[in-house]
Parts: C-alpha cells; structure tokens; sequence
C-alpha cells in the first residue's frame, strides 16, 4: 500500500486520496508498519463499532499472554493507571457501570443550560480577535472556548484552565501509531500531574460541592454503586481531553475547508440557517479524529477474510466518512446535505457522550465569527500537525 504512510508529509496534508484506493481494493488490509487490519469502508465500520466480538480492551476477558500481547513497560503506568480507567478503554460490564453513573451527572439537561454561556464566550473571544485585527483562530477561539466550556462543568478554577490543554497535548500524543519514547515520557508526566491536579480537586469537592460536574460524580449513585476514586480521575481527565481535543481540530479543519470553498462559505454567510447541516459537513469532510482501533475478541471475517484473535483493526474514520457508497459527491463540500450519517463522534456503546455539546460549540463559534467577522479571511496557509489519528492544524492565521 505505497499511498497509505501516515509518516509521509504528503499522507497527512490528504489522506483521501489513499482513502479511496484502500476502498477500491478492498473491504480489509493487514498494514505491517502499525501491525493493524486497516478497515476503509463505511458499512464495516459502522458495523465493527457495535460488533461485541471487538473491544476497545482485552483484560476483561483475557491476560497479557493468553492474548499473545507483551505488559506495557512499567514506566508507563501512570498513564495507563489514568487512560485504562476511563469508561471509553472499558468494556461491560465495567463500561456499562461507569457510563450509566457519569450519565447521572453529565444530563441533556446539563448541556442544554450551558448555551447561553457558551454563546457568550464564543462572541468575546470573536470579538477579541477582531480587536487585534486578526491573528490565530486556533489560539484565539478554537481552542480556549472548550477548555473553558469543559472546565466550567467540571468546576476547575479559572486560573488553573492553563494547564489543561498542555497536559492534555501530552496525553493524547500516545494515541498516535507507534509512539516513541520521548512522547510516552510526555504522557507520563502530564498524567501524574493532571492525576494529582484532578484527585485535589476531587478532595476539595467532597467537602465542598458545587453545582459542578465533579460535585455530580461524587454524588453519583446507582443501586449502591458509585464511582471509585480511580475512575472519578479518569473520568475527568477523559471528559476535559475529548472534551475539547476534537472540538479544537474540528473548528481549524471546518474553517480551513471553508476557505478552501469560497462558494460554500459565501452561501453560509448568506444563509445562516445552513449552519446545523454545515457542522455535520465540516465534520464529515475532514474529521477530526481519523481512526478508532479495536481488539479482536473473536475471530471476525470481513470480506472473506477472518481477522484472527489478538489482532488490532484500525476502523479509519476519514476513509468511512468519504465513503461513495454513503455519500453522493464525498469529495465534495456540501453545507446543505441532509443526509449525512457520518461516523465522527464513534458509534455502538463507545458513542462520544459529548457529542451534543461539541455541536453546541461548534455552532456557537461558527455564529460568532460569521456576525462579528463577515470578513474572514486567511493570513496564511497554514501548518498541518504532523498527526495522522487525530488531524488538525498547527494554527490558523487569520485577517479580518
């Protein structure tokens, strides 16, 4: 598969292209760099994501050996001790539990009265940028707008909302394929330090609730069950990362398209009753997190081929979203389309549980910028990460 190199700079300016060879010659494609079933099409993803033969861990049923897999070096503990605990690493019955408690606390209700807020902050740090005549839409709105939106329902104070998004950075570079060294020792520190930040704020908590969502979680309870300690800690932590990590990237990617799309844009800023179809676009178009892996459980045959016990697949989310057989026109931008089932925020039991507030988000950031800045434009082109998993920009300069 020459095309398909997530090391290579062209790959990660655009995958699509590769994207739509994999699917031409394929339903599934054993990938030796990553050791990964490589799965491109839509209907399989989405059918993988709810397969129960599939999870995203193995110990609930099997040990290091028993599934033919080494223990990650103990020098990563600390991570692992914060990332293993959280409800999107587990699997039932420890997933079903954990999911249904954070439920309690985490409510559409919750969400819904986070709007006005929202929508105010969106408009001051809009406004901020059209003070200073333009600048990063990355550093400027991007990305302090969910930081603080998360932070806000978890109850951290304002002045500690600096730390989140450089331990978060930290953390989710090991979701990359085949992380080095150098990024698990990152990881490792941000996630001793965001643990001891986070298990602090828990203890100030329990003896002064709030109407926070941390105050929620310890309140938590379902038939005598509640969260353990660990799991309250990985449940913040996954709450402030995914939070605001797909949200940050699904802004700067959304709005790069869009001047890439002077047509599309012109018709958002004339219709701005195309601006709920346009978040799902944007998306669709270059999602943000570009693959989810899955253990192989059971034997699992996809297109005639059976991916054995103990294999990892790598359902590649931007592949599925670009998927012909879904989509008429995947290539192309289209704000207005209805129908549009992309697979962004994940599917089955792992369903991203901040789905409706990362649409609330977008949408109050997108409304911001097209009332106070009809006149956005780009300053430069800008610097693409060099991720694959989770795609996004360096930053965005812009003029206004």
């Amino acid at each position: 598969m020459p095309d398909f190199d997530p090391r290579s700079t062209a790959f990660l300016a655009d995958p699509y292209p590769a994207y739509a060879e994999l699917r031409a010659r394929g339903r599934v494609h054993y990938y030796e760099p990553s050791d990964q079933w490589l799965v491109p099409h839509h209907a399989d993803v989405s059918a993988l994501l709810r397969d129960r033969r599939l999870g995203r861990s193995y110990g609930h049923r099997f040990s290091h050996e028993e599934f033919g897999k080494t223990a990650p070096p103990s020098g990563h503990e600390p991570f692992h001790e914060l990332n293993d605990h959280g409800m999107l690493e587990l699997e039932p019955p420890d997933h079903t539990r954990i999911r249904r408690l954070v439920s309690k606390a985490f409510t559409p209700r919750t969400v819904e009265q986070l709007k006005p807020y929202v929508r105010r902050l969106a408009a001051e740090l809009v406004e901020g940028l059209v003070e200073r005549g333009g600048g990063d839409l990355l550093e400027s709105v991007a990305e302090p707008l969910p930081v603080a939106v998360i932070a806000e329902m978890l109850g951290v104070p304002e002045a500690d909302r600096p730390l989140l998004r450089p331990w978060s950075a930290a953390i989710v570079g090991m979701y990359e394929l085949n992380p080095s060294e150098e990024t698990a020792r990152r990881a490792v520190v941000a996630s001793q330090e965001f643990s001891a930040y986070l298990r602090e704020l828990i203890s100030v908590r329990r003896e002064r609730p709030g109407e926070d969502l941390i105050s929620g979680l310890i309140a938590a309870h379902d038939h005598g069950e509640k969260l353990t300690e660990a799991e309250m800690v990985a449940t913040c932590a996954l709450l402030l990362n995914a939070g605001h990590e797909a949200t940050v990237n699904a802004t700067v990617n959304g709005w790069y398209a869009l001047f890439r799309h002077p047509g599309q844009l012109a018709a958002l800023r004339a219709d701005r009753s195309l601006l709920p179809t346009a978040v799902e676009e944007l998306m669709r178009y270059d999602t943000p997190l570009q693959l989810f892996e899955r253990w192989v459980l059971d034997p699992v045959e996809i297109g005639g081929t059976t991916v054995p016990r103990g294999a990892e697949v790598a359902l590649l989310f931007g592949s599925a979203n670009r998927d012909p057989a879904v989509f008429a026109d995947p290539d192309g931008l289209d704000l207005s389309r209805r129908d549009n089932p992309h697979i962004s925020f994940s599917a089955g039991i792992h369903y991203c549980i901040g789905a409706p507030l990362a649409r609330i988000e977008l949408a109050a950031s997108m409304a911001a910028v097209l009332e106070l800045a009809p006149g956005l434009r780009p300053a430069a082109e800008p610097v693409r990460k060099p991720n694959f998993v989770i795609r996004g920009l360096e930053g965005l300069p812009v003029a206004v």
